[in-house]
C-alpha cells in the first residue's frame, strides 16, 4: 500500500491529497529518509510524520483495505511517539491562547482592561 494512502486510511491526515503533499514536502520519513507518496509500506515499518510542529512516530502492524474508523486505528498501527514530543503539543496549545499576532484585529475587552490597568500602574510608579 502507498504511504500516502496508508496515512490517510489510519486517519493521520484528513484527505489523501494532504498526505501526498506532506510526503512531497519531506514531512514523512521511513528509516530516517524522506519518501515519495508512491513508496510502499509494509508491516513492521516505522514511519515518522511531522505534523503541526510535532514529530509523530508510528509502527505499522497491518495494512487496511480502506479508510478505517477512529476506534479501529489501533489495529493497524502503534503510536511510539516519545512523551517529550507530546508535551510540546500541550505547550503549543497554551502558548496560542496567550499570544495574539500583530494586526489580528481590535483588542478584546479583556485586552483593553489589561492595558488600562498597566497604564494606571505605571502612572502610580512615576508619581
Amino acid at each position: 500500500m502507498r504511504v500516502d494512502k496508508y496515512l490517510w486510511a489510519v486517519r493521520y491526515f484528513k484527505t489523501r491529497s494532504i498526505a501526498t503533499n506532506a510526503c512531497k514536502k519531506g514531512h514523512v520519513k521511513i528509516g530516517g529518509e524522506s519518501v515519495k507518496p508512491s513508496r510502499n509500506v509494509y508491516p513492521t515499518d516505522k514511519v515518522e510524520i511531522r505534523k503541526n510542529q510535532i514529530n509523530y512516530q508510528i509502527e505499522i502492524l497491518d495494512l487496511p483495505k480502506s479508510r478505517v474508523g477512529a476506534k479501529l486505528v489501533n489495529i493497524y498501527c502503534i503510536d511510539i511517539t516519545p512523551k517529550e514530543n507530546l508535551e510540546k503539543l500541550d505547550l503549543l496549545k497554551y502558548s496560542q491562547d496567550y499570544y495574539r499576532k500583530k494586526g489580528a484585529g481590535r483588542p478584546t475587552k479583556k485586552d483593553r482592561r489589561e492595558l488600562d490597568d498597566l497604564k494606571e500602574n505605571t502612572k502610580d510608579d512615576i508619581d
